[in-house]
């Protein structure tokens, strides 16, 4: 609720407010399950948005959708209205956007492998800091290459075009290992299984369409559905961070304006830092410090302030801390450290006071106008204008259907990128290989046919010798009995036969070797 143009959260003897100006310094709301967080965030929430603040929250358990819809009046609430001195307090729904990254239980969320980049892309797969530095390596070819990373399939592409060529980007980039890439590919099997090819792809989302007001000035109160999504912790936690990554580097610097541009509350918080690294944890840290010069608040939701680790926790200046409960001597130290977080109040001890709370009851200490962290006082959640608890299903497909981002972000849009553009060099570099290998056939069956007519030439040179040959002798042996005929008168002796046949026989061996001249020669043209 909105009074005097400050957020009116609770009330302890006194009415306690969040000022505006200064609620992008960030905050916290801690306690253990059940102690009332869950009214705590929606409260801050209505409050933001009744004064043109957009929100963001992720909904895991699914009892946040209610705030699409008025609250129920009963007995209870009427009591705590009436505690409370709330004259002007009337049930209301807020405008609402309702998120899902399955496309189930809301608008489809993607974004692009590109956009994810391969520092939170290794997280989310696990990876090793080998393998991390493969995955960089292959953003890198894919960037000099102009080949866009969309979607996994492009990834994918990627991976095994570098994996094929590894000895080439070797060279060029650094060591490619084969290992790495099949550890990679592996990786991103197993994800696509747990249903993460729907989580990158376009059309992508685009972060200013979380940054709106409605038509009465109210921001709107964007919800993502995380009842499944929560089962994978690490997707869960990745993609909130790559959204303060966004948010980050697509807002302008605007120092400390009069209200935040956009509030972010993390829920779950303490899974973000879980299993992270160093480089990892150093990027977080470094966006929660300077984010809020971009006009963005971010509020961490979580069981205990010792999940988070303290070079975060030390950018936190708003603070809601729900009870806390310890049965152990490490559980009773970090109440004790939770304790000497506040400024303490002298009219109670703080560390007792955080067991003793109630439900709906917190320890409440936000900045005053100077920028001064105030003393901790024990107040009184407001209740939430909105309905508690999950909203009617109904409802919710109202909202989605009727709501402009489902005609934005409905139905997948799969451009040419990395796996097209690789597709088709593949597909082109085995078509040369066959018109290569079918070209070398015709190639072998040409110079094949070549030889067969070089052999048949031959033969036929051959069979023409040998014919010509004999032709040679038979008109020598047919020349020489004429001219032995002429020369014996046609007279047979057995001298003359003896003769003739010797004739006959020189005569054939100098017509056989064509020396008709040399006939001429002996004999003249005379006849006998």
């Amino acid at each position: 609720m909105v009074q005097d143009r400050k957020l009116w959260i609770a009330k302890a003897e006194d009415r306690i407010f969040l000022e505006p100006s200064l609620a992008n310094r960030h905050g916290l709301i801690a306690g253990a399950t059940g102690t009332g967080k869950t009214v705590t965030l929606k409260v801050m929430a209505e409050a933001f948005s009744d004064m043109g603040v957009p929100v963001f929250f992720s909904d895991v358990k699914g009892d946040l959708s209610g705030m699409c819809q008025p609250g129920v009046d009963t007995e209870n609430m009427r009591e705590r209205i009436a505690r409370f001195g709330m004259e002007d307090f009337a049930f209301r729904s807020y405008p609402t956007r309702f998120w899902d990254l399955f496309g189930e239980e809301g608008i489809p969320v993607r974004i692009t492998v590109s956009d994810m980049g391969p520092l939170l892309l290794s997280r989310l797969l696990g990876l090793t800091e080998v393998q991390s530095g493969v995955l960089n390596l292959v953003f890198r070819v894919a960037d000099d290459q102009g080949l866009l990373l969309l979607d996994l399939k492009d990834l994918r592409s990627m991976l095994t075009y570098v994996g094929r060529n590894r000895a080439e980007y070797t060279v060029t980039y650094g060591t490619v290992s084969s290992a790495s890439i099949g550890a990679i590919q592996r990786a991103l099997l197993a994800f696509e299984t747990e249903g993460g090819e729907r989580f990158f792809g376009e059309p992508a989302l685009d972060i200013v369409d979380w940054i709106r007001t409605d038509a009465y000035g109210r921001g709107y109160v964007n919800i993502l559905s995380a009842k499944r999504l929560i089962q994978s912790p690490t997707v869960y936690s990745t993609f909130l961070l790559w959204m303060l990554s966004e948010l980050f580097e697509r807002l302008p610097e605007v120092g400390d304006p009069e209200k935040p541009r956009m509030v972010f509350f993390f829920d779950e918080a303490h899974l973000l830092f879980e299993d992270i690294n160093k480089a990892l944890l150093q990027k977080i840290i470094q966006i929660v410090k300077l984010i809020r010069s971009k006009g963005v608040g971010v509020y961490f939701v979580t069981q205990s302030p010792s999940d988070i680790p303290n070079e975060v926790l030390a950018q936190l200046s708003n603070k809601v801390q729900h009870a806390l409960r310890a049965y152990t001597p490490a559980e009773q130290k970090a109440i004790r450290a939770v304790a000497d977080s506040f400024r303490a109040n002298p009219a109670f001890r703080t560390e007792a006071v955080i067991q003793e709370l109630g439900v709906g009851e917190a320890l409440v200490s936000f900045l005053d106008k100077d920028g001064v962290p105030s003393v901790v006082q024990r107040a009184r959640i407001l209740p939430p204008q909105s309905r508690l608890g999950e909203a009617d299903s109904g409802a919710v497909r109202r909202v989605i259907n009727t709501d402009e981002m489902s005609l934005k972000y409905d139905g997948n849009v799969d451009r040419r990128s990395a796996y097209e553009i690789l597709t088709e060099a593949e597909k082109q570099l085995e078509r040369e290989a066959l018109a290569a290998a079918e070209a070398e056939k015709q190639e072998k069956i040409r110079r094949k046919e070549e030889k067969a007519a070089l052999r048949e030439a031959e033969k036929r040179k051959k069979v023409g010798e040998r014919a010509a040959s004999a032709a040679a002798s038979t008109v020598a042996s047919a020349v020489g009995r004429n001219i032995v005929n002429s020369l014996t008168g046609g007279k047979i002796t057995s001298t003359g036969t003896i003769v003739k046949r010797a004739a006959s026989n020189a005569l054939s061996s100098v017509m056989r070797s064509g020396s008709a001249a040399v006939i001429r020669g002996l004999f003249g043209t005379k006849k006998y």
